[in-house]
C-alpha cells in the first residue's frame, strides 16, 4: 500500500465522523455533508499531492470541503437564474406562519448566507481566529469580523439574544455529540 493510501485510510477511518460533521454543519444535511466529504477526498488525493501526515491530509480536506461547498454555492446560484428557462415547479411555497416550536441552531444556521454560515462554522466548530478565518476564506480580517457580526445579528433575530460570541457552547451547533 503507497503511503497515501495508508494516509488516505488512517484519515476516513479516524477522523472521517468529524469530517462528515464539519460539512453537514455547512450543508446542514447529513447526506449532502457526506457527499461533500467525498468530493473533497477526491479532490485531494486523486490529483498526485504528497499527503503524507494525517494532520496536514486533514487540514487540507477541510479547506477542500470548504472550497467545494462554496463553489457548489456559486454553481446553485447560476442554474436558479436560468432554470426557470427550462422547467417550471408544480407547487408555490407558501406564506404559512410557522409554528410556535423552537427553532434550532442548525436550522437557524441554513438560514445565512453561505460565506456568513461558513465564517461562523469555522469560527465556533473549528475554533479557528479571526486572522485564520480569512486566510481559510481568502478575505480581509475586517470582512471576517463583518461577517460574523452580520452572522450573529441575523442569529440573534431567530433565536432570541445570544450569550457571549466566545462562551457559546458548541454542543448546541453539533446537538450534543462530542466534538472530535
Amino acid at each position: 500500500m503507497a503511503a497515501w493510501e495508508q494516509v488516505l485510510d488512517e484519515l476516513v477511518r479516524v477522523r472521517g465522523r468529524a469530517l462528515v460533521r464539519y460539512a453537514a454543519l455547512l450543508t446542514g444535511d447529513e447526506r449532502a455533508g457526506e457527499d461533500l466529504v467525498q468530493d473533497a477526498l477526491v479532490r485531494c488525493f486523486s490529483g498526485g499531492r504528497p499527503l503524507r501526515d494525517t494532520v496536514a491530509a486533514e487540514a487540507y480536506v477541510r479547506k477542500a470541503v470548504l472550497s467545494t461547498f462554496l463553489d457548489g454555492h456559486r454553481r446553485r446560484l447560476r442554474w436558479s437564474a436560468v432554470r426557470h428557462l427550462v422547467a417550471r415547479d408544480d407547487e408555490v411555497a407558501g406564506h404559512e406562519a410557522t409554528s410556535g416550536t423552537r427553532v434550532d441552531v442548525r436550522a437557524a444556521l441554513m438560514t445565512l448566507r453561505p460565506r456568513l454560515r461558513a465564517c461562523v462554522v469555522l469560527r465556533y466548530y473549528d475554533d479557528l481566529t479571526v486572522p485564520e478565518i480569512g486566510r481559510r476564506l481568502d478575505v480581509a480580517e475586517g470582512t471576517v469580523k463583518r461577517y460574523l457580526a452580520d452572522a450573529t445579528a441575523q442569529l440573534e433575530a431567530l433565536l432570541g439574544p445570544l450569550p457571549d460570541a466566545d462562551t457559546v457552547d458548541i454542543e448546541l451547533v453539533t446537538n450534543g455529540k462530542e466534538r472530535s
